[in-house]
């Protein structure tokens, strides 16, 4: 799936800022495969929504830039093949005229560690494997990118502080031998999964200055992570361990109306109780071949639609913000 979300002066004017947005491709060229839930995963056609989405990127001409919200290639990738997998997908990505921003999933994670994968990527590495930054697309507005695998159990060299800290967390929450299975857990705590992970405290730190600094400039702001940030936008199994301390940073300001996330390949939407907008978008991977829509019902055809979620969120009057999906 690729979605083009532009705001729009409401009069059919032309966007003040557009950008395209995929998520979980998880290419990997083997035969079509099914997730632990049963559902159909089609991971060479993936490759083909990609640049199918590409292409209707590139045909509107007022995109300013695209992002993928992680899983560049799926973890069942045969190993020998991950870091020319991953090199294939980006390539494809790079047909797109403007720039590409990316954040990391588990899946990547499962293929290239940290160091390999952010070059590929072209994330901003700062400071040791650092995967979180922030970029500017218009005046009065800005885009926050978070790394959800901050502190977790895969990406990072075994004996890495935040690799241990992320097993004792998972050996104090879930009891399972198997850190990627539920059984037995209840309610939220069904968050607490190896395949998950955490926003560190320094990343914490740097999110509250970014969201301080974007007050005093009067931006609106649109979270982006990797895995979900609010429980009524997603089932609980893909939610990130600490999102309700992510969201409390957040919501000590207002400037932040959106956050967007992939994952969760069912998809979804709610608006939490400070009136912030999330969206976890759908599952490239799990796009048919032959389909004009997903089971869930959500069109993949090309068309133009007027998107309430955005549009109520991103207010700017007397705004629309249009949602262009495609296969």
């Amino acid at each position: 799936m690729g979605s083009a979300n532009g705001l729009t002066n409401g009069r059919g004017g032309h966007p003040l800022f557009a950008f395209g947005v995929i998520t979980d491709v998880q290419y990997a060229d083997i035969p079509n495969g099914h997730s632990f839930l049963g559902v159909p995963r089609f991971y060479r056609h993936s490759m083909l929504v990609l640049q199918r989405a590409v292409k209707s990127w590139n045909n509107n001409k007022n995109l300013n830039f695209a992002i993928h919200f992680g899983d560049i290639v799926d973890g069942k990738c045969p190993k020998d093949q991950s870091l020319n997998a991953v090199k294939k997908v980006v390539d494809e990505f790079e047909n797109f005229k403007g720039p590409v921003y990316h954040m990391i999933g588990n899946h990547c994670l499962y293929n290239l560690p940290r160091d390999k994968l952010l070059p590929l990527l072209k994330i901003p590495n700062l400071d040791g494997g650092r995967a979180y930054y922030e970029f500017s697309p218009a005046p009065g507005y800005r885009f926050v990118v978070l790394d959800g695998y901050d502190i977790s159990a895969i990406g990072w060299p075994h004996d890495h502080p935040k690799t241990l800290e992320a097993l004792k967390f998972l050996r104090e929450r879930n009891p399972n031998s198997d850190k990627n299975s539920p059984n037995g857990l209840e309610g939220l705590d069904r968050r607490f999964l190896m395949f998950n992970g955490a926003v560190g405290e320094e990343q914490m730190e740097w999110l509250d200055c970014v969201l301080r600094d974007a007050i005093n400039m009067k931006q609106k702001v649109v979270v982006c992570c990797h895995l979900p940030l609010d429980p009524g936008a997603s089932s609980q199994e893909p939610l990130l361990w600490n999102y309700d301390e992510v969201m409390d940073v957040i919501h000590q300001y207002d400037c932040v109306k959106v956050c967007l996330a992939g994952h969760d390949h069912e998809g979804g939407h709610s608006i939490d109780s400070h009136g912030i907008h999330h969206r976890v978008l759908e599952a490239a991977l799990e796009c048919p071949p032959g389909h004009d829509i997903y089971e869930g019902g959500h069109s993949i055809d090309p068309h133009r639609i007027h998107h309430p979620v955005l549009e109520a969120a991103l207010e700017y009057p007397p705004g629309t913000i249009m949602l262009e999906q495609m296969e």
